[in-house]
């Protein structure tokens, strides 16, 4: 079976197992996202859990799924909302205090049993590895995170 790519997160690096295109009216094949919010929760999941710096595309992914504006996000992590949109565009790299901070607040809101320390959050952002994928499973239930 293959794997979705699914660039509509406004990421390059999101995959999904488990989904079987319908052939629509006109025969192209159509993949059916259901419980995209379930779907969202697991993304956040796999970006807040991963090594190495978030990007500016995982940011503006977890800042939308937070409902929150650049401005509302830059108070509460302390930057000014400008700031947040130099990060998002990647004109600036995200600095690693605030990267933990964001890990933690997107952990909080948009996580399911979110169980990760200030501690672990900061190992990651500091950790050398790039950006992998971030495979997600489509499941009965919903989705899952695959490692």
């Amino acid at each position: 079976m293959t794997k979705y790519h699914y660039v509509e997160s406004g990421l390059d690096n999101v995959f999904i197992s488990g989904i079987q295109p319908v052939v629509d009216d006109e025969g192209d094949d159509v993949v059916m996202i259901h419980a995209i919010n379930l779907l969202h929760a697991e993304i956040a999941r796999g970006i807040i859990g991963s090594d190495g710096k978030i990007t500016g595309a995982e940011l503006r992914f977890l800042r939308s799924e937070m409902g929150l504006t650049q401005a509302d996000l830059g108070r509460l992590l302390s930057v000014d909302g400008q700031t947040i949109g130099r990060y998002e565009r990647g004109d600036t790299p995200i600095d690693a205090t605030v990267e933990t901070l964001l890990r933690c607040l997107a952990g909080e809101r948009l996580v399911e049993a979110f169980d990760k320390s200030i501690e672990e959050l900061a190992a990651l952002v500091n950790a050398p590895t790039g950006h992998p994928e971030i495979n997600i499973e489509a499941t009965e239930q919903g989705y899952k995170l695959v490692a």
